[in-house]
């Protein structure tokens, strides 16, 4: 695996591990089943689950997007919302940190 590969592998598990609630491990097992989403989206999913605000979902995903750097971002135009998706490269990486993070107790 190469260094950037590791880096980004460790910074996940790292946000991962500061999970204090669930919402983090919510938000990427979703991007890992659904692969493309709005913040609109993955809004309407958290509040089935959470209490939470929508400039939190979308500040969330801002922070995935630029300091994670698993995400890739999309905007068709101007009028239309931006589409998140998982880079194919990092899925692997994706899953391997979920379940570390899953398997740890609590």
């Amino acid at each position: 695996m190469d260094s950037l590969k590791v880096r980004i592998k460790r910074r996940l598990e790292v946000y991962l591990e500061l999970d204090m609630d669930g919402i983090r491990k919510f938000i990427i097992d979703i991007l890992l089943r659904l692969k493309r989403l709005t913040v609109d989206q993955l809004f309407k999913e958290l509040n089935k689950k959470f209490k939470i605000s929508f400039s939190a979902v979308a500040s969330t995903m801002g922070y995935i997007h630029s300091k994670l750097g698993i995400l890739h971002a999309y905007k068709e135009s101007y009028k239309t919302p931006i589409v998140y998706s998982l880079k194919e490269e990092y899925v692997d990486i994706v899953e391997s940190a979920l379940n570390k993070s899953t398997a740890k107790p609590s």
